[in-house]
């Protein structure tokens, strides 16, 4: 059985990569979301509602499940049987970060491969950090990101911070 890990810190999850994670499921029996702890990166949601927003948005993926880890991503695939890294490309900089990443995997797991997905033309832009900011700012999710993590944001931004 061949499994996937499609890692990332999904802060929060949007359409693209929701774009990634149906085209990644259709090359593997089983994929895992991997949502990585990273407080270094001081993200909106923490860890459990982030993996409870990825679980609502990918209901209708069946060989899919998500999981929150720690430490070297390698590690994690290696606890969960998976040999496929996942990953989503935009542009020319995510290109080179992905081949120093994997550079760096490759050296610390050789069993493990990378697959990149680019992605699809409507989402070459979209990011999570993009997407805070643009929430922050008031503006529209819709076509950003699926409709309950457009609430939660909603509501995240209006909590911590209000708009005099």
């Amino acid at each position: 059985m061949l499994i996937g890990v499609y890692p990332g810190t999904f802060d929060p999850i949007t359409k693209g990569h929701l774009d990634i994670i149906e085209r990644a499921s259709a090359l593997c029996q089983e994929l895992i979301i991997g949502v990585y702890e990273n407080s270094s990166k001081r993200p909106l949601f923490p860890v459990k509602q982030r993996v409870e927003l990825i679980e609502k948005a990918i209901a209708g993926f069946p060989n899919v499940r998500v999981e929150s880890f720690q430490g070297l991503v390698v590690n994690f695939m290696h606890a969960a049987g998976a040999r496929v890294m996942f990953r989503g490309l935009r542009a020319g900089s995510d290109f080179e970060r992905e081949f120093g990443m994997t550079l760096l995997n490759k050296k610390l797991a050789p069993d493990v491969e990378l697959v990149c997905l680019m992605a699809s033309s409507q989402y070459q832009f979209l990011s999570s950090t993009l997407i805070k900011e643009f929430a922050l700012l008031g503006g529209n999710l819709e076509d950003l990101v699926p409709a309950h993590v457009a609430v939660a944001l909603k509501d995240k931004v209006s909590t911590d911070f209000p708009r005099d």
